[in-house]
């Protein structure tokens, strides 16, 4: 009986101190991402964010917002909707990021994205849409200073067999890749989890196609959120489809919101693109998961919290 009590006690110590334990490692937690807010991180990644995505910390001016993202660490900006900004605007961030040192990443080309436009049907009213996006991209990333731009095909032509729409597919981008290498642009092909209609959906499809355009102009923007909603096994999909990866895009499974909020093991992630030598941009293509200021400093924390490895 005593030595029940006695074990009793020491088990109760043992809890005290484990719950001590733990108690002052939170603190200390705590006290480090106090001591981190509102400092500049120096990121081993080009993490991208989007405007809008620090409105609260940095009012909705977009060259605001664009000031705060530097002065936290990021030194790189994605714009889906860059093309329909008008030019005075496109050449005042372009401006204000060569002056923060800030690289320009993905926008999507307009009508290039989601369903807007169906290359897989092989119709030339189709294809001329898409050329007319390329050559107007060309303009927009002059001023903006931007390399890569978005390009998803569109849905499936559900009555063409599946070689057949490779093939279309196939020869409009090799017109688009024309328009965009004289000028060392890249046109990134973005596979997406969003519809079972659409005609892009993997890794490894997507790299099939690049192989047959044969361009510099063409290569695999990898969405990881994506890819683990299509495909899973993320680090072995990016290995067999690396050298045609120019882009990624960054969200965590389930609920598409920042790193750490999901089953994604980020920091894993990041590691091996990091570790593989890659130096473009890693697009943050993803909501919050929280509202507000704190919202907000939750995303930058997960990211330093992320990278570092």
């Amino acid at each position: 009986m005593k030595r029940r009590n006695f074990l009793k006690k020491g088990a109760l110590a043992t809890g005290v101190a484990s719950t001590f334990t733990v108690g002052s490692a939170l603190a200390a937690d705590d006290k480090k991402k106090k001591k981190r807010k509102n400092k500049k991180a120096e990121f081993k990644l080009k993490y991208a964010p989007h405007f809008g995505m620090f409105k609260n910390s940095a009012g909705d001016d977009p060259i605001d917002q664009l000031k705060f993202m530097a002065e936290r660490g990021f030194t790189a900006l994605e714009d889906n909707g860059m093309m329909k900004r008008d030019v005075a605007m496109q050449t005042k961030i372009g401006e204000t990021m060569a002056q923060l040192g800030m690289t320009m990443g993905v926008f999507v080309v307009d009508k290039g994205g989601n369903m807007a436009n169906t290359l897989a049907a092989g119709k030339q009213e189709n294809v001329d849409i898409f050329l007319d996006g390329c050559r107007r991209a060309v303009d927009v990333a002059k001023r903006v200073n931007a390399k890569w731009m978005t390009v998803v095909p569109g849905g499936f032509e559900r009555h063409l067999p599946l070689d057949i729409q490779h093939a279309n597919v196939i020869e409009a981008l090799r017109r688009g890749a024309e328009i965009l290498e004289p000028h060392g642009l890249v046109m990134v092909l973005e596979p997406l989890s969003d519809s079972p209609d659409l005609y892009l959906r993997t890794s490894a499809q997507t790299y099939m196609i690049c192989k047959s355009v044969a361009s510099p102009s063409c290569k695999i923007l990898y969405d990881i959120y994506h890819m683990q909603k299509n495909e899973g096994h993320i680090i072995h999909n990016i290995d067999l489809t690396w050298d045609e990866i120019d882009y990624f895009q960054i969200g965590d499974n389930p609920g598409r919101k920042e790193p750490t909020t999901g089953e994604i093991n980020y920091r894993n992630v990041f590691k091996h693109i990091h570790d593989r030598g890659f130096k473009g941009i890693m697009g943050m293509e993803h909501g919050n998961s929280e509202e507000g200021l704190e919202g907000e400093e939750m995303v930058i924390e997960a990211y330093i919290e992320s990278d570092d490895f």
